[in-house]
């Protein structure tokens, strides 16, 4: 019994070793692939505009051709910026809007429950998206890498304080001297008294 339970902690603790060491490769991975599929469509549906207007007319969607231009350009921009995972949290936030919208206009007729709406495509977009706005784009991505940059600089810009105060904070003393005198109420009672025990008869 005791092997059964020490094999049991070997396996659970390499897979935590395992997942803690890969855990930048699942948002990596998403990231790209949602990235991918937006910015194609949206380079695409840019190029054919009159047909996403037209497409947009036929599922009654107001200002067809203003919403046409939105769309495909969020998709465009918010697809090449989850690519470079450069301002992830706010690129997911358009693209999740034209999911939803997505969903509304041209697959609605075919949801009929729970089951069939979270099995969409745009769905499983809208899942990614949400992860990846709450979670982040994970450690390859411009994000983190700025983030990193301006945690040095935080710390560049503050090492000259603590090295021109001496890295010492304020009040606190310095080398070599004491925050209070101990040496000037001892020395004149020590020299009172050598006098008086000389000028004892």
């Amino acid at each position: 019994m005791n092997r059964v339970s020490t094999l049991i902690t070997a396996v659970v603790g390499l897979s935590e070793r395992v997942g803690t060491a890969l855990r930048w490769l699942s948002p990596t991975i998403a990231r790209l692939t949602v990235g991918l599929v937006f910015f194609q469509s949206g380079w695409g549906k840019l190029h054919d505009l009159e047909k996403v207007t037209g497409y947009f007319t036929e599922l009654g969607i107001p200002n067809p051709a203003f919403q046409a231009r939105f769309a495909s350009t969020a998709e465009f921009v918010c697809g090449g910026l989850l690519l470079l995972g450069l301002a992830t949290r706010f690129a997911v936030v358009p693209l999740i809007v034209t999911m939803c919208v997505a969903i509304r206009t041209a697959q609605w007729e075919n949801v009929d429950g729970i089951g069939s709406l979270v099995g969409l495509l745009e769905f499983s977009y809208i899942a990614l998206l949400v992860w990846l706005g709450t979670d982040g784009p994970g450690a390859l991505s411009l994000d983190r890498l700025i983030a990193r940059l301006t945690q040095l600089r935080g710390l560049t810009a503050a090492a000259p304080v603590g090295a021109a105060s001496g890295g010492l904070t304020p009040g606190a003393p310095s080398a070599g001297r004491w925050p209070w005198p101990t040496t000037t109420l001892t020395a004149p009672s020590r020299r009172r008294g050598h006098a008086r025990s000389h000028r004892a008869p």
